[in-house]
Formats: structure tokens, sequence, C-alpha cells
């Protein structure tokens, strides 16, 4: 089993729209360990993250951040050690269309 540490994902999605981030490849796990949020705009907004297992349709048990607070050109850093299973989903949700997310972590395969 190998071990690679990598940018799991970078979104910047479309202002209120769930959108997937990162999905676990094929024959690996992985682990996220670290996320930032940046808002790139002059106006307060929020933020959502949900964890979907196997990819499942949205439901309020996946989100870890729902509609969570983030000031006008400000960031926030957070520090998670999620477990993630093959074709398990990330996806964000941005109050604006100024929002920047990106995760850290490990696929192992």
């Amino acid at each position: 089993m190998a071990d690679v540490p990598k940018i799991l994902a970078q979104t910047a999605p479309a202002a209120t729209t769930l959108t997937d981030s990162y999905t676990v490849p094929g024959a690996t796990s992985a682990v996220v360990s670290s996320f930032s949020v940046c808002n790139r705009g002059g106006t307060d907004t929020t933020y959502r993250i949900a964890i979907a297992v196997a990819a499942a349709a949205d439901a309020t048990k996946q989100y870890i951040a729902y509609d969570a607070p983030l000031e006008a050109n400000d960031s926030f850093f957070g520090t998670l050690g999620i477990g993630l299973a093959t074709t398990d989903v990330v996806r964000v949700y941005a109050g604006n269309a100024n929002l920047s997310f990106t995760f850290f972590g490990i696929e192992i395969t």
C-alpha cells in the first residue's frame, strides 16, 4: 500500500449550489487531514461541508459544517482526520460565488 500526501481537491463552487469537491477513487481510501475555506469577496457569507458515504444522496446527517459564518476577505482553516472509503464524496456549498475550498490529505492505495 502506498500513502500519497496531496491536495485532494480545490473547488470554487457557484453560489448556493451543493457541489461535489472530492470523490475517493476506486481501490483507494483517503484521510482528509485539513481544509481551508477562503472568502475572496468583500461580503460576509456562509459555507457548508458534507461527507456522503458511498456517494449517497444529500441528507442532513452528512453535514460537518452548516451555514458556518465566514467574514469578508477572510479564511478559515480546519483540522479533521476524517477517514474516507472508496466512492465517499466531500461536498461543499457556498453562500456566495466568492468562496474557495481546499482539502488536504492522504490517499492510500
